[in-house]
């Protein structure tokens, strides 16, 4: 398999040269340690030892990413190293009991591929990241994706990228149906959703348990009216007038605009309706547009170019983003720890990682922010909007620390029942209070 991207990129007319790019040391120092430097220890990479490096992952939504980790990168890792990559990919919902399951038993994959703060929770059983850290130029990351990475001012991870969800769209539909424009605010999108959803084909939004979509709608929307959770203290601050607000709109959103179903949709739910035509507007991430683009025997004849993308809409207290982390950390009890450091750099060097992000195109979004000036942006104007999405991340927890208790509160869904509750008929005071009990469970217990 050639490496065609980085070339491609260099033939593409963009302000930012391919040269000038690399130079600007986007995702920090390539392979500039050498394979010897030996990051944890201070003593070289056993190499003839270590003959199999098993690195757990999630499967990519890109598939063509999956057949390049694990066919020409491991490749390239091979001659570099002389060691096999056992590039593993399981569901990315599976990845936190394996990961425990390795933590608790102290056997398992040499490194994990984490998600959002997981590196928090399995901090005891990973070893510590910071010279490696420096070595690839994490201190150049996006904020959000180094609060993930990072545990009581230690890395324990290295940010790999991130993964954001903007609203696609049905242009011709939202035309159709006498919408105004493409929606910037959560006002315009009520006022677009309010009009596709009486031409009968609404908003799709999830609100079930599942990791992706639900999530990152709910949090940028109380954020986005002023609502938090907790403050910077971690004082549970959730019952505010700025949280009721966020719960009125959403109440009049769902009724007006929204399908009704969403209540028990998981992040596949709304991909398959807008793939079939039956919802015109949904949060996601680029996943439903690559079907029609890439697969255009699988979807409806033309859909690619009839589809449209754009931010989470701002509020009055502005625009929010959730951004899905995904993270390399090397575990403790692993006997391949230089030779995995050895993987993080060689994965983190332009070399291979700018054919890696590009690859995935808007899927993938690059670690920091010389990534939004990449030329890839200006290959498909339907994906330009994910390259500001960084702009305008915070983590869960949001003004609080992301801590083991932003992680509870993600993991029990407390921020996305409360919505589901009054988006299914609770009144905002009854919600709102039962969300305050759950989280003072967790932030005072």
């Amino acid at each position: 398999m050639k490496n065609t991207s980085a070339r491609n990129s260099r033939k593409n007319g963009g302000a930012l040269s391919r040269r000038d790019f690399i130079k600007t040391g986007a995702t920090g120092a390539a392979l500039a340690t050498g394979a010897g430097l030996g990051l944890f220890g201070g003593k070289a990479p056993a190499f003839a030892q270590a003959r199999e490096l098993h690195v757990v992952g999630w499967s990519h939504f890109i598939p063509a990413a999956d057949a390049w980790m694990k066919g020409y990168f491991a490749d390239e890792f091979r001659k570099a190293t002389g060691a096999r990559l056992n590039y593993e990919t399981i569901n990315a919902n599976d990845i936190p009991a394996r990961a425990t399951a390795a933590v608790e038993s102290r056997t398992g994959a040499d490194v994990f591929q984490l998600q959002w703060n997981q590196p928090h929770l399995y901090a005891p059983g990973i070893a510590n990241h910071d010279a490696l850290a420096s070595a690839v130029g994490a201190d150049k990351h996006y904020t959000f994706l180094k609060q993930a990475s990072t545990v009581g001012g230690t890395f324990r991870a290295i940010p790999f990228y991130a993964v954001g969800n903007a609203f696609a769209y049905r242009k011709d539909i939202l035309k159709e149906a006498g919408a105004r424009g493409v929606p910037s605010t959560w006002e315009d999108l009520l006022a677009a959703g309010t009009k596709v959803k009486k031409f009968g084909v609404p908003v799709g939004q999830a609100l079930g348990h599942s990791f992706g979509d639900p999530p990152t709608f709910c949090y940028p929307l109380l954020w986005s009216f002023g609502g938090l959770e907790v403050d910077a203290k971690q004082r549970v601050v959730i019952n505010s007038k700025e949280t009721l607000f966020a719960c009125a709109f959403m109440k009049e959103f769902w009724n007006a605009a929204c399908d009704e179903s969403g209540l028990a949709w998981d992040d596949s739910a709304n991909n398959r309706a807008f793939l079939a035509e039956t919802i015109s507007i949904s949060l996601n991430g680029a996943s439903i547009y690559f079907v029609p683009r890439n697969n255009p025997e699988k979807a409806a004849p033309g859909l690619a170019d009839k589809i449209g993308h754009f931010l989470t809409p701002a509020g009055p207290a502005g625009r929010f983003t959730v951004g899905l982390q995904i993270l390399h950390s090397i575990m403790s009890y692993s006997r391949n720890q230089e030779l995995a450091a050895e993987y993080i750099k060689m994965v983190m060097s332009m070399k291979y990682y700018e054919p890696y992000i590009t690859l995935q195109k808007a899927y993938a979004l690059g670690a920091s922010p010389d990534w939004e000036k990449h030329p890839m942006w200006k290959q498909d104007p339907a994906l330009e909007p994910y390259r500001d999405f960084a702009k305008y991340a915070r983590n869960f927890g949001h003004a609080g620390p992301y801590d083991r208790k932003a992680a509870e509160v993600a993991a029990k869904y407390i921020i996305v029942d409360l919505f589901a509750r009054v988006a299914g008929g609770d009144s905002a005071q009854s919600a709102i209070a039962q969300a305050e009990r759950e989280l003072k469970n967790v932030y005072e217990a």
